[in-house]
């Protein structure tokens, strides 16, 4: 409702209000009633003046900097030389190489057998890798290819070639210590021979260089392993009352028959003979009572042999000797232990090799009947050939248990009626130990007593 004098202008201007200036804008005055209030835009700030950076920032970026490209650079070369010690080597083939020495001295060496064709960078890599003073002397087996870290890794490992070193069955302690002290892979001395028996024979895997001695100590030891194995597993009703009795009857038993087939049942003709109270009889114990440890007579026996008591004839002594006669094998330790179930008193050779057992010295006389013939038929063979006679009997005629004769009986005769002499193979040609190959590759003779 307008009031009374007010005009139309009036009335409009004071009945809308003013809006209220924007905050921080200053309101300026209106040249006309009509003009829009517009708020005054404040002024920026003044630049800020940008402060001088001193020498010791500039140093420190410039250190940063280069402390990022030689990393960079370092790495890269640690790369490169990386892949350098892994690639595959010069060694066109597998190649054995004995080294010693220290670091430098086994690099040059491999570099002078073209196992290897950068030694600075090998050195690094061992030095590098700590491995220095693990590096081990030996003979190796570098394979065609190998890098410098295979290399490297192979003789840290100490895994050298291993040699087979045999040891027959039946060689006496002396006759062992003998082929160790021949063995040319084998380094330092033997201070003494070991007890007869106590060595297990076997083939050994041996690095060159390595101890005669401790080779020998390690015989001894798997000797007594074996044997307290064998001991533990042997039948409840053996006449053997310790383990060493087991030895010495193991040790005859291995010198009458190097044939498997044959152990056990020769086992048995002994053991029975012990139950009987039958002596022995048998030819290797004659040898070792005159020979001792070195184990081969070197020709026949003769009757003279048989009948001159030792300790350990046991064509003179009751039951077994005072020890082992050789060192038996494990194979005729079981077959004492576990003897074939017979009863078989005697036997004999039967002219392949084997033996023909009997019960009774009947059977076993004619067993040695057909020997003979055997051995006359051979005999006119070769002097139709024009062939020397062998001159020596056949193996196993001289015993009660091998040749079944009673030695307070008269001496057998030959096919022309003459005394023959009693026979022992060892020494002779057709010795079973003599002209084999024992320690690597080196033919060895089994030692005749001069």
């Amino acid at each position: 409702m307008n009031g009374p004098g007010m005009s139309d202008n009036n009335r409009t201007s004071i009945g809308k209000a003013n809006p209220a200036p924007e905050k921080g804008a200053r309101v300026r005055s209106l040249k006309s009633p009509t003009e829009a209030i517009k708020p005054e835009v404040v002024p920026p700030p003044p630049p800020r003046r940008r402060r001088e950076r001193g020498g010791f920032v500039n140093s420190m970026s410039n250190f940063l900097t280069a402390i990022v490209v030689g990393a960079l650079a370092v790495g890269g070369t640690v790369y490169v030389l990386k892949s350098e010690f892994n690639a595959p080597g010069p060694l066109s083939a597998d190649k054995v190489v004995m080294v010693k020495g220290g670091a430098r001295a086994v690099a040059d060496s491999l570099q002078r057998e073209g196992v290897i064709s950068q030694p600075t960078l090998f050195l690094a890599g061992v030095y590098v890798s700590g491995a220095n003073d693990d590096v081990k002397a030996g003979e190796y087996l570098f394979r065609k290819g190998a890098s410098l870290r295979e290399v490297m890794d192979t003789l840290v490992s100490g895994k050298t070639v291993l040699h087979n070193f045999t040891v027959p069955e039946g060689l006496t302690s002396e006759q062992i210590v003998a082929r160790l002290r021949d063995a040319d892979l084998l380094t330092g001395e033997i201070t003494e021979i070991p007890p007869e028996g106590a060595l297990l024979p076997e083939t050994y895997r041996i690095s060159r260089g390595a101890s005669r001695q401790q080779i020998l100590d390690r015989m001894r030891q798997d000797g007594r392993r074996v044997l307290a194995e064998v001991w533990a597993r042997r039948a409840p009703d053996l006449p053997l009352k310790t383990p060493e009795e087991l030895v010495t009857m193991a040790s005859i038993v291995e010198k009458e028959t190097g044939r498997a087939d044959e152990r056990t049942r020769v086992a048995g003709v002994f053991i029975n003979r012990l139950q009987k109270g039958m002596r022995l009889q048998s030819d290797p114990t004659i040898v070792y009572g005159i020979v001792g440890g070195k184990g081969a007579l070197g020709r026949p026996l003769s009757r003279a042999d048989i009948t001159t008591p030792t300790p350990y004839n046991t064509y003179t002594i009751n039951g077994l000797p005072p020890g082992p006669i050789a060192n038996p094998g494990r194979a005729a330790l079981e077959a004492v232990a576990n003897p074939s179930r017979t009863r078989d008193l005697y036997f004999v050779a039967d002219g392949t090799g084997g033996h023909t057992f009997s019960e009774t010295l009947d059977q076993h006389n004619r067993g040695v009947s057909r020997l003979r013939q055997i051995e006359s038929s051979r005999k006119a063979q070769d002097d139709a050939a024009g062939k020397p006679a062998e001159g020596k009997p056949a193996e196993g005629e001289a015993g009660g248990a091998p040749g079944g004769a009673d030695p307070t009986a008269e001496a057998p005769q030959s096919p022309g009626g003459r005394p023959r002499a009693f026979d022992a193979s060892e020494g002779t040609d057709k010795d079973p130990l003599l002209n084999k190959t024992y320690d690597l590759n080196s033919p060895q003779v089994v030692p005749k007593v001069r």
